[in-house]
């Protein structure tokens, strides 16, 4: 018997091959009763498709949550953080049966069709970029949206912690210490490839909204201490690993005078800078004293950080998600903790 291919069952029906595709790969494309049709024609035929997809189609479902992530697939799985948040939303999706298609989306990476083609029942969206196409995108297949971290979106569900008084916290806390020499490093602040010094501009200008409002927060905590912050030097990152901390310890430390405090927006980063301490023979926290962020990679190393509830974040939006009603538009707040280990002291005489 010839092959049945999405043509045979367009001609069947007399409509488009694009819109029998659209039934298997698409369907919230389709009316229900075309989809239906489409679905019956294709099972009388014997289509051989993607039948699991066809039957969750009949169900009027994917059976699979869209996790749009604004970074690369190899980071996903290697970052601490990415991994509690992923481990928390993995298991509400776990609980309630269904996939997760995780849609990577590199710094720098401005497409959208891997949204178009994602056969998913919602999408929750971590960590991009202002203005970023693919949200767009997202907004406009018209399913259920959580956004996590950034950015914030009116009228959506938005799950994160309050950026500036978590930094603000870390802060303060080697201000109080006697620090008045600071130095940060920060990720993720804008979306260009850039590695080196940011002026005022350029951290004012930053694309990724959490990191700026971040980065707000340690300046509102060095105002508060008569600290002036244009005076304060920011060594941006384009990539969250250690070699990348370690490569900014490495310029803040090579400054004169130099930082007595170094604060990082991730523990990856504060463990480079503790590298880079070392490269220097200097004295932790005898010479210097280092906050990281996240407490995602820190207890071993005694690091000072800001403890966020990752996995608790990434299992409420999943529930949110798969809850079957429609989510608040409103922002839920976690909370976090200023976690104090061995990493921070006094300043030297």
């Amino acid at each position: 018997m010839p092959r049945v291919t999405l043509q045979t069952i367009a001609d069947r029906l007399g409509v488009s091959r694009a819109t029998v595709s659209y039934a298997f790969s698409r369907p919230d494309q389709l009316s229900d009763g075309l989809r239906r049709r489409i679905l019956e024609v294709a099972d009388e035929l014997g289509y051989a498709g993607p039948n699991p997809t066809a039957r969750s189609l009949r169900l009027g479902r994917a059976g699979a949550l869209g996790l749009l992530f604004g970074e690369t697939l190899a980071y996903a799985f290697a970052d601490p953080y990415a991994i509690g948040f992923f481990q928390g939303l993995a298991t509400a999706a776990e609980d309630a049966g269904v996939g997760l298609l995780i849609l990577p989306l590199p710094h720098g990476d401005r497409r959208s069709d891997t949204v178009k083609d994602a056969v998913v029942d919602a999408f929750c969206v971590v960590s991009l970029p202002d203005g970023h196409p693919a949200l767009a995108e997202v907004l406009a297949r018209k399913l259920p949206v959580v956004v996590v971290d950034e950015p914030y979106v009116p009228g959506r569900p938005f799950l994160g912690i309050d950026e500036p008084a978590a930094a603000a916290a870390a802060a303060r806390h080697v201000l109080e210490l006697g620090h008045r020499r600071l130095g940060v490093a920060m990720v993720a602040l804008n979306d260009d490839g850039h590695s080196g010094w940011a002026d005022l501009g350029r951290q004012e200008g930053a694309v990724f909204e959490a990191m700026r409002r971040r980065r707000t927060g340690y300046q509102r905590a060095c105002e508060e201490a008569g600290v002036d912050w244009a005076g304060v030097p920011l060594y941006e990152l384009a990539r969250n690993t250690r070699e990348s901390g370690r490569r900014a310890g490495h310029a803040l430390l090579g400054l004169d005078p130099r930082p007595t405090a170094i604060l990082t927006n991730t523990d990856v980063l504060a463990l480079g800078v503790l590298d880079a301490a070392a490269d220097l023979g200097l004295e932790v926290p005898g010479e210097l004293s280092v906050v990281g962020f996240s407490d995602s990679a820190a207890e071993e190393a005694g690091l000072t950080t800001i403890r966020q509830a990752k996995q608790e974040i990434g299992a409420a939006a999943g529930r949110l998600l798969l809850s079957g009603e429609a989510a608040p538009p409103e922002r839920l707040i976690f909370p976090h903790e200023l976690i104090i280990r061995s990493s921070t002291a006094p300043p030297p005489p």
